[in-house]
């Protein structure tokens, strides 16, 4: 079972739609990030960066003919760190609705 956990780090909507689309594959090329969070290159990169410093995302640069191409995945940590935070915010939807238990 999962800590309830709300982390500040991941919260922000951007950050939160990273990380879910994340959760939801081995590997993500930076272009299908981009194109499906509709933001720009810099804005990606930006939360790409503050997510591997926080050691949630892991990146990888590697060479496909002549272009350099970056992929990224949740670590271990980030995988935690996420399913905590989504538990945390059930516990709060739960308790703002007592028709909606929290999951167990």
């Amino acid at each position: 079972m999962t800590e309830a956990r709300f982390d500040e780090l991941i919260h922000p909507s951007t950050r939160l739609s990273l990380v879910a689309t994340l959760a939801a594959a081995d590997w993500a090329e930076f272009a299908f990030l981009k194109e499906r969070l509709a933001l720009s290159d810099s804005a990606l990169s930006k939360q790409l960066a503050t997510l591997e410093d926080a050691g949630y995302v892991a990146t990888e640069r590697r060479l496909e003919g002549t272009r350099r191409k970056l992929r990224a995945r949740l670590t271990t940590a980030g995988r935690a760190a996420f399913l905590g935070h989504i538990a945390a915010l059930r516990e709060i939807v739960a308790g703002a609705d007592p028709g909606v238990a929290p999951r167990k």
